[in-house]
């Protein structure tokens, strides 16, 4: 059989027909499960692809518009979400997919069968997974009986699809991620600072940080290792003076993250304040600096009004980005086949 293939995507489109085309095979997507728990499961190479095919879909939808027809995602939810559900389930909506929402308030997992009952039968009923949980736990426990791909919206050790976003939304500003120094500021027990350590150690990215809370040994073991590749360097700084000097990148999360008992706000307030970020303090950075934060936010917490509001601020296009970057995940993910065409007729277009 031979499928027509749009030279500038991956298909023919009925709203952007091209104006020629060329002939290829049409190849059966691969069955094999590609799960990402964590922004390092993806190598160098993965997350430039997805993010070329991310700006691809920002620029112009429509030329996706068909090419998760059929499929259908189904969307676990133990945490409350706002962009992570809006997100997947208009990015499934926009590649003629289908996005199921599933709330675990009424039927916990794992309370009337097993973690791996579920599993096995959503992998005969959907063609991928997406879970915001708890613990991690539970995501190693489907993927170890999923013949479906799963993907991690959140848990306590990982945010890998917030980490594409996050890229893209540095590469819009700054052309690239080379030679950049990120800092982060706040709780350092935190799935967003292990994920964005990974990150940075992942594409080489300078990685500075000054709060409190411990980070496990495990993910600065494999920082180390990703950074003795890449050239990276991560650094736990003493105060946050030392950790914003000179960086393009100031990031930081909220103090009060979901499952944290309200009772410690106060505690939580006077543990974290010497690490807000200020306007005083941003002027330590470089002149070109942006701010960012994964939202929601919590003004005069872990920063004040004038940073966020401020010009510096990229918070809403990190936001947006949420939908175009797990889009080309989830392409990647649940076809990859008809990812790598998209992908080359994108270069094709380029060269």
């Amino acid at each position: 059989d031979l499928a027509t293939v749009s030279v500038l995507n991956c298909h023919t489109s009925p709203y952007n027909p091209p104006t020629h085309t060329m002939v290829v095979p049409t190849v059966v997507d691969a069955p094999a499960p590609r799960h990402v728990l964590k922004i390092s499961d993806l190598k160098k190479t993965d997350l430039d692809d997805i993010i070329t095919v991310a700006q691809s879909m920002k620029k112009d939808r429509e030329q996706y518009s068909d090419v998760l027809k059929g499929d259908t995602l189904l969307m676990i939810f133990e945490k409350p979400s706002l962009r992570t559900r809006v997100s997947l389930e208009t990015g499934m909506f926009q590649m003629g997919g289908h996005g199921i929402f599933y709330s675990l308030d009424g039927s916990p997992m794992g309370k009337k069968e097993t973690v791996e009952d579920t599993g096995k039968v959503l992998s005969r009923m959907v063609q991928g997974i997406t879970a915001r949980v708890s613990t991690r736990e539970t995501l190693h426990k489907l993927i170890d009986v999923c013949s479906i791909p799963v993907l991690n919206a959140l848990d306590d050790f990982a945010h890998p699809m917030q980490m594409l976003a996050d890229i893209q939304t540095i590469i819009e500003k700054f052309g690239t991620y080379e030679n950049l120094t990120m800092a982060y500021f706040g709780d350092l027990d935190n799935n967003m600072t292990f994920d964005l350590m990974r990150l940075c150690a992942l594409v080489g990215m300078n990685f500075k940080m000054a709060g409190a809370g411990n980070i496990e040994q495990s993910v600065w073991d494999e920082c180390n290792e990703l950074c003795a590749q890449t050239g990276a360097t991560v650094q736990l700084c003493d105060t946050a003076e030392e950790a914003m000097r000179g960086v393009n990148i100031v990031y930081c999360d909220s103090w009060m993250s979901y499952g944290v008992d309200p009772k410690l706000a106060e505690e939580r307030v006077q543990l974290f304040m010497p690490y807000q970020v200020t306007s005083e303090l941003m002027e330590l950075a470089d002149d070109n600096v942006i701010f960012m934060n994964c939202l929601p936010a919590a003004r005069g917490m872990e920063q004040t009004s004038e940073v966020i509001d401020g010009p510096r601020s990229v918070v809403f296009d990190q936001a947006e980005n949420r939908l175009h970057a797990q889009k080309a995940l989830l392409l990647r993910t649940l076809r990859p086949n008809t990812f790598a065409k998209c992908l080359n007729a994108i270069k094709k277009q380029a060269n």
